[in-house]
Order: structure tokens, then sequence, then C-alpha cells
């Protein structure tokens, strides 16, 4: 008697649980349910509506991991094989002066590698932090224009505009400000990068790769 049982109680739980054809192959999908043409998620037909949406970031913390992600994210949401209109490269978005200062020569060798352009990154900060480590002192945790200046909001700055006019613009509390090519100005990244801790970052002096 048991052995019969163990043979037909496993069919018995199938056959409640699924009905009386578990493996039936056709299976006819509700008219509302099927999809007869290209979707906008899938296949964008209007890129331009597209890009200008405001989309925000993923929320990767605040410390450096959060604090890259989002900037990438500014610079070319994330994407390492991005050239814009002025010729910046990769996810960072960087120039071939910058690269330079650090130790890369090869502009197609930097956008194909996703993992130098992280090493330039890492680098350029740790430079940038060397050129302002009195900057920083000095001004963290001052009002400028009604922004609270941060290490984070003053690197996320040198990022977009050099460290020097990064400079020019603390000590003129904000008189000197300069916009990239896309009017985006210091004090815009000062703000809207307040606030990370990046402190575990080192200063170095001419860091290469």
């Amino acid at each position: 008697m048991r052995k019969w049982i163990l043979i037909y109680f496993p069919l018995i739980v199938i056959f409640v649980l699924y009905g009386f054809s578990p493996f039936q192959k056709n299976v006819k999908v509700p008219e509302s349910l099927r999809t007869n043409e290209p979707t906008a998620v899938l296949f964008p037909q209007n890129e331009t509506l597209l890009n200008n949406l405001e989309i925000t970031p993923p929320f990767l913390g605040s410390e450096y991991v959060g604090f890259k992600e989002a900037l990438a994210f500014k610079e070319s949401q994330g994407n390492y094989f991005a050239i814009n209109t002025y010729g910046y490269l990769g996810k960072y978005q960087f120039g071939i002066n910058t690269l330079e200062l650090v130790g890369v020569y090869n502009g197609p060798k930097f956008l194909n590698d996703p993992i130098l352009q992280e090493k330039v990154f890492n680098v350029n900060i740790s430079r940038n932090k060397w050129i302002l480590r009195r900057d920083i002192k000095r001004f963290v945790g001052k009002h400028i224009k009604g922004a609270e200046i941060t290490e984070s909001g003053i690197l996320a700055a040198a990022h977009l505009a050099g460290p020097g006019n990064v400079q020019a613009y603390l000590r003129s509390f904000g008189k000197t400000d300069v916009m990239d090519g896309y009017g985006t100005s210091i004090a815009n990244y000062i703000k809207k990068f307040s606030g990370y801790d990046i402190s575990m970052i080192p200063a170095e002096k001419n860091p290469r790769i």
C-alpha cells in the first residue's frame, strides 16, 4: 500500500496544482495582451523627446561610489562609450588634455577600456584634491550663493571646469563663475553634488596611471 502511495501521490499533487493538462503546449494569448508593433520603450521613435526627459540617477549611497556614479550619470548617463559634441570622452567625459596630465595619450584606447576610465577618474580626483587642498580646508562649511560648500561639491565642480576655475570661484565668493558648453556652471555642480563623503580619497601630487 505504501508503495502505491509513493507512486501516485506526486501525480495527484501535479493535477491539483496545474489541472489535468499540466503539459499543455498551445496557450492562447488574449488579444489585449498581444504586442503588434514596436513600443516607445524598446524602440524610441523620438530620441529628442526622450533626451529632454528629466531622469533621476539611481541612488547608490552618499559615499564615494554614490558620488562618482551620480557624476557619471550627469556627464553621460553612465555610458562608457559616449562622445559629446565637444569631443569629450567616456563615462566621465574627459578631455584629451586632462587625460595627458594623468598619463593617457591614446583616446580610442581610453574610450574602449572601462577599467582604464575608472582608474583615470580615481587618479584625477586625487590630483584635483591635492590642488584644491587649501581651498577645501578654508571653504568647506561656508555658504556661497546660498549653497553650502562641501568637499564633494568642490571636486565635482573641478571635474566640470578644472581646479583653477574652482579656486577662482571660491576665492571670489561666487563672483567669478564659468559654464561648460551646455550651460552648466560651477555653482550648479557645487550645489548638485554637495554632501557626499569622499574623505577616503587621498590627495596626491601629480598622480599618474
